[in-house]
């Protein structure tokens, strides 16, 4: 019981009774509910009154959790977040059918309270129907005028990469914690094509903002915003829901701010970024009266904070991962930089060295599969009453395509829980691509930024570990590098601190 309280941060037991009371009335109002219909359920654990299987669940590490049910269940199958049931799936044949061969049918997104106060249902992550098209269509459209995975990007990321080499330069080969500097350089990179222009890393205002957003990320898949997911009641009860208001409030502030000083300078014949690009839009369906049109603020506030959260947190955090794996396994990153040298020399990396540096490349994948930054991918919902692999779901039953058992399934992968970048290499050497590795998930809901994710990841990567070693602090053994992680929505790396010497 003191465990309960303390996350929940009730003020008294008694209020914990009366919660639980008023539990037992919503699950008994509930309990006649309609028994399943059009055909087999998929198997699960027997749910218990009110909590469903929560108690069987680790929630620090649900997606653990679930991959060890699929063993008893198989790979699809059911179970009960309190009153809510969810089917998962498992497996990259199951996961692959679904998201891809059933893409319509497996294709919305379940949008959660937790998802819900972030977004309000407008932008791209956590809408859909033609909301969701819409803003997803211009995204994507915009994004690549703007040169999203293009030479225009290619030289952004190039002069970002000399600005972050400066922050690290400052610690003069003494231990450091990455987070910050990388976020703070990866953010810009999107901040450059979202609004236009970069910012400083002495501008309090846009290191706030990008420090809030990775708190919110965070937080947002903590155990008590699970639980406030599955009974919303709880929410004036817990701190992390408070603080991801009060991050989503300020965030709002500066957006809007930021959005303001575009809209003064706005020029239709000279588009700055993707903000000037809804704005021009947003006027043009204004003039010619839509009332019904998608283009206005509340879905230019959540598409840009999905596309500033998004475009920061995953590239930043995998990136933080790879620098750590390298300080972990020094014989890789030896290898990964004697390729480097050999085949670049001393210039600076660009797109095009990609196919000359097979064993790189293989280790940014390899990096990218054993980070599993988002474990439980994020949650769909199906769109219609679907038959799938003989067993019935019904219409607006949240899916979760277990992301990390895909990147894992050790029928896909030799050594599945391993770094083994020979995954990613054929027995000559040479690069091979794998189907089962889905790191930005499939189908409809496939990330809208992977094009400039790999680019980011490649040179940002390739550019670091040709100019520095990343070593473990004097007295710290790689060993004792947490390979666990930290879960939030996405697996960011345990809290560590490393040193980056200059090569010679």
């Amino acid at each position: 019981m003191a465990f309960v309280e303390s996350l929940l941060q009730f003020p008294s037991t008694g209020t914990i009774l009366g919660a639980f009371l008023l539990l037992l009335v919503l699950y008994l109002l509930s309990s006649g509910s309609k028994s399943q219909k059009g055909g087999k359920a998929p198997p699960g654990p027997k749910p218990l009154p009110l909590v469903g299987n929560l108690l069987s669940l680790d929630l620090t590490r649900p997606f653990d959790t679930l991959f060890e049910l699929s063993k008893t269940y198989g790979n699809i199958f059911q179970i009960f977040l309190g009153p809510k049931k969810t089917v998962v799936l498992v497996g990259y044949k199951t996961v692959k059918e679904a998201l891809v061969n059933h893409a319509e049918e497996f294709g919305d997104r379940e949008i959660g309270p937790g998802f819900s106060i972030m977004n309000k249902k407008h932008g791209i992550l956590f809408s859909n129907g033609e909301n969701w098209k819409e803003m997803r269509r211009f995204a994507l459209t915009n994004l690549r005028d703007f040169g999203m995975g293009k030479r225009g990007s290619e030289e952004k990321i190039i002069e970002e990469i000399q600005y972050l080499k400066g922050e690290f330069d400052k610690f003069e080969g003494k231990a450091f914690d990455t987070t910050q500097p990388v976020n703070y350089a990866v953010s810009n990179i999107i901040s450059s094509i979202v609004y236009g222009s970069r910012f400083e890393y002495t501008d309090p205002e846009f290191t706030q903002m990008v420090d809030r957003a990775n708190e919110n990320v965070r937080i947002g898949g903590s155990t008590s915003m699970m639980l406030y997911n599955v009974f919303p009641w709880l929410g004036p009860l817990l701190k992390n829901k408070r603080i991801v208001v009060r991050n989503i409030l300020k965030n709002r502030q500066q957006m809007t701010k930021l959005i303001s000083g575009l809209l003064e300078t706005l020029n239709p014949d000279d588009r700055r970024g993707f903000v000037d690009s809804f704005l021009i839009r947003k006027q043009s369906e204004e003039k010619l009266g839509k009332k019904d049109s998608y283009f206005h603020q509340e879905n230019l506030m959540m598409t840009v904070i999905n596309l500033f959260v998004a475009g920061t947190d995953t590239t930043g955090t995998t990136l933080r991962w790879g620098l750590m794996l390298m300080a972990k396994y020094p014989h890789i990153q030896d290898r990964v930089y004697e390729e480097i040298d050999r085949v670049i020399g001393g210039r600076q990396p660009v797109v095009e060295d990609r196919k000359k540096l097979p064993y790189t490349d293989a280790v940014i994948h390899e990096t990218q599969r054993m980070a599993n930054i988002v474990p439980l991918n994020l949650p769909h919902e199906t769109s219609c009453d679907v038959t799938f692999n003989g067993y019935f779901i019904e219409k607006g039953t949240t899916v979760i395509p277990l992301l990390t058992s895909v990147l894992k399934d050790p029928s896909e992968w030799e050594k599945p829980n391993s770094f083994y970048p020979e995954h990613f290499l054929d027995k000559k050497g040479q690069f091979v691509k794998r189907d089962a590795f889905i790191p930005f998930s499939a189908g409809r809901r496939i990330c809208v930024g992977e094009s400039l994710a790999r680019m980011e990841l490649f040179l940002f990567f390739t550019s670091l570990l040709q100019t520095y070693r990343f070593t473990t602090p004097p007295g710290v053994s790689g060993d004792e590098l947490d390979l666990k992680g930290i879960v939030g929505v996405t697996l960011n790396p345990s809290p560590h601190k490393l040193c980056a010497t200059r090569r010679s």
